[in-house]
């Protein structure tokens, strides 16, 4: 999977919308099958008009735990969406998550304002979900 690092830089070379939008879902058809029993709505996130499930692990019981996630959708947009916001926070601590908003990252690559509503509030329904559990593990 491309680090955020990685995703951001490629961005920047894309100068047309349908390139970048292309590339979005590129990055969704590199992203993992999400295994069916995984699929609940334990792990559905609300708020999102697709279907989105997200799965977090804690890698470690130290009180700011390496978190990492897993995430998957039935819409290829929406999917390389996922796989952007995994490359933003998973692998890192809960304390790291919690103070990080990939929505700002998604404004920089300017990719927030070519959403639509429905899109952009489901990646705000994602971030949140993940900012929040990791604010759980750090406060733990």
């Amino acid at each position: 999977m491309a680090s955020i690092e990685q995703i951001i830089d490629d961005f920047a070379f894309l100068d047309e919308w349908e390139d970048r939008y292309r590339y979005v879902i590129e990055l969704g058809k590199a992203l993992p099958d999400l295994p069916k029993e995984k699929k609940t709505a334990e792990y559905k996130v609300q708020g999102c008009a697709s279907q989105v499930w997200l799965v977090s692990h804690v890698e470690d019981q130290s009180s700011d735990p390496v978190m990492t996630f897993e995430g998957d959708s039935d819409a290829h947009i929406v999917r390389g969406l996922v796989a952007i916001v995994l490359a933003v926070y998973s692998g890192k601590h809960a304390s790291e998550i919690a103070g990080t908003d990939a929505i700002e990252i998604f404004d920089r690559i300017g990719l927030v304002e070519h959403l639509s509503s429905q899109r952009a509030n489901g990646l705000r329904s994602m971030v949140k979900r993940i900012r929040g559990e990791a604010s759980l593990r750090a406060a733990a």
